[in-house]
């Protein structure tokens, strides 16, 4: 299901709420300060007033457009993702968190509709994503300062410019940043069928990497361990499978990990850590388990682990809008060679949001919900 968020967001935490008042609460703009129509646009956008659980807090409200202004750009909004950060942010578990009344969603793609005087990095019919978190995605339009978006190139598919700007970038630089890695070496990770972990995959895979992707067992085992091996895994293994006295005998064949990567925490990030190569690393990046991550001293001592973390957010404070966009160009050229695809996704029109924040919140769920406009 295609979610499509419009990306309508104030510039200003002070402007957020007037921005987010009904249309029929407030002033409509000058039409001579609106550069892409006479009237001005109304927008449909998923709305939340306070956190919680998002089936009882998002609603579907009609918004109107801000007026363009000299350094701004309207934006269509094509489409636009559900990922497991939008729901903690609308549920206040997230280490970011807007002002409300906010507009969900902080990832999608949008054409570009019309530009201010001033504007110069963009042009009307380019696609472009959020640079940061927190704009607001899930609408039908959007009027954004140009330094808050960041242009795509339109030949890659919809889908991968729509889910480019969280998992695959997370993914990739998880996978440079914390071991020096060398092709034949090894990679282990859990939730191996998430966005992150379809991306990790094909990334490792272009690399010459060899992957060993873990799984929860379910009814259609088979079915996704079929679809992850299309994609480049090397292994697909359960976690019960990960447990057991034979992994011993798999690693006499297989090269021990010397990156783990770990979005489940509990009993799972352990049987990572009790897999990984001294001297390793396991990174952590989610906690889908909702349960801490617990290494023994033995591991820590004998094997000199390591744990770290990685939040996008975070690498995006710590490194400059250019580093970002030469990410984003990267990627791009692997989608270009066909080494990256878009996770498997199921679109949903923006009016059906109901049911696809219900399936992005459903165990054993391998299909991202994706609004569309």
């Amino acid at each position: 299901m295609w979610v499509c968020r419009a990306l309508c967001r104030a510039r200003a935490p002070a402007q957020l709420g007037q921005r987010l008042l009904p249309e029929s609460s407030r002033r409509r703009p000058a039409a001579a300060s609106f550069s892409a129509s006479a009237e001005p646009s109304r927008v449909r956008a998923l709305v939340y007033g306070h956190h919680g659980d998002p089936a009882k807090v998002v609603e579907l409200k009609n918004l109107e457009l801000a007026a363009v202004g000299g350094s701004d750009v309207h934006v269509k909004m094509l489409a636009a993702p559900i990922n497991p950060s939008d729901i903690n942010m609308i549920q206040g578990n997230y280490g970011l968190l807007p002002q409300l009344p906010a507009v969900g969603g902080n990832e999608g793609v949008g054409q570009v509709i019309a530009v201010g005087s001033s504007v110069t990095g963009v042009k009307p019919g380019d696609w472009v994503i959020p640079a940061n978190p927190g704009l607001g995605t899930w609408r039908t339009e959007a009027v954004f300062s140009e330094e808050e978006l960041i242009t795509v190139p339109s030949d890659i598919p919809l889908q991968s410019a729509a889910t480019l700007g969280v998992n695959p970038c997370t993914a990739y630089r998880m996978l440079m940043d914390f071991e020096r890695l060398r092709p034949g070496d090894s990679v282990i990770q859990n939730a191996s069928n998430s966005g992150v972990g379809q991306a990790v995959i094909q990334i490792a895979a272009a690399l010459g990497l060899r992957t060993i992707n873990v799984l929860r067992d379910r009814p259609d085992l088979q079915k996704l361990t079929d679809r992850l091996k299309n994609l480049g895994a090397d292994h697909v293994v359960t976690e019960e499978e990960l447990r057991k006295p034979e992994m011993r005998s798999f690693f006499k064949d297989v090269p021990q990990p010397r990156l783990a990567l770990n979005c489940v925490g509990g009993k799972s990030a352990t049987e990572l850590l009790r897999h990984l190569a001294p001297g390793g690393t396991m990174v952590t990046y989610g906690g889908m388990a909702k349960q801490p991550v617990i290494a023994s001293v033995s591991q820590l001592i004998f094997k000199d682990l390591k744990l770290r973390g990685f939040w996008l957010s975070q690498w995006k404070k710590d490194h400059s809008p250019d580093q970002f966009k030469e990410l984003i160009l990267t990627l791009c050229d692997l989608i270009r060679r066909g080494q990256l695809t878009a996770p498997a996704c199921s679109e949903v029109p923006l009016q059906d949001y109901p049911c696809a924040l219900e399936a992005s919140t459903q165990p054993f769920v391998s299909s991202k919900q994706i609004l569309t406009m």
